[in-house]
């Protein structure tokens, strides 16, 4: 899982408080997006008993 520093400094006025929010924003959503491919590729990678044994199905994988 990835971190990040959610601290903000001191910024150049308002345009560089907007786009430090909205790169603070791309990067959530990067990182969001990457965590939820590295589970699938871990799910897939399960047995069909073992993703009984955990409540799921391959059917459910596809909906993370």
């Amino acid at each position: 899982m990835a971190a990040f520093d959610t601290m903000t400094t001191a910024t150049g006025g308002v345009f560089g408080g907007r786009l430090s929010d909205a790169m603070r924003g791309m990067f959530s959503a990067v990182v969001a997006w990457n965590d939820a491919r590295e589970t699938r590729n871990a799910l897939l990678k399960l047995t069909d008993r073992e993703l009984e044994d955990i409540g799921l199905c391959r059917a459910d994988i596809v909906n993370l």
